[in-house]
């Protein structure tokens, strides 16, 4: 005996894990759990990595070199500011990181730097 899949709507999709119909936009199954694809970003969130400007604004400033996050998203006049002012004496770093950790960071343009890694 061979089972017939039912049809899919416009907006559904088969789970990879446990075979139910849910939606297409969905995060997660809501019957197992299991992860579909499907990232909740924003329409007009940064393509520039979240975790690289992390790393950039933590692990630079040891080695004098403050701004760089900032140079990072295109931020370049900030970026040489921060620098020449040893990122604020420390403070501008502080709240930079402080921006990216909660998600508040924008680049250039004004998007939000929320996307972890590609």
């Amino acid at each position: 005996m061979s089972q017939t899949m039912p049809p899919l709507g416009a907006n559904q999709q088969f789970c990879r894990s446990c075979g139910q119909i849910i939606s297409s936009q969905a995060p997660t199954c809501p019957h197992c759990g299991a992860p579909t694809g499907v990232r909740d970003v924003p329409p007009n969130a940064s393509p520039k990595s979240r975790l690289a400007a992390l790393l950039l604004c933590i692990l630079l400033p040891f080695v004098a070199i403050n701004g760089a996050h900032r140079f990072y998203v295109g931020k370049i006049g900030t970026g040489i500011l921060e620098l020449i002012t040893l990122g604020g004496l420390g403070i501008w770093t502080l709240i930079d990181l402080i921006l990216i950790i909660v998600g508040s960071f924008k680049d250039k343009q004004g998007r939000p730097v929320v996307v972890w890694n590609d």
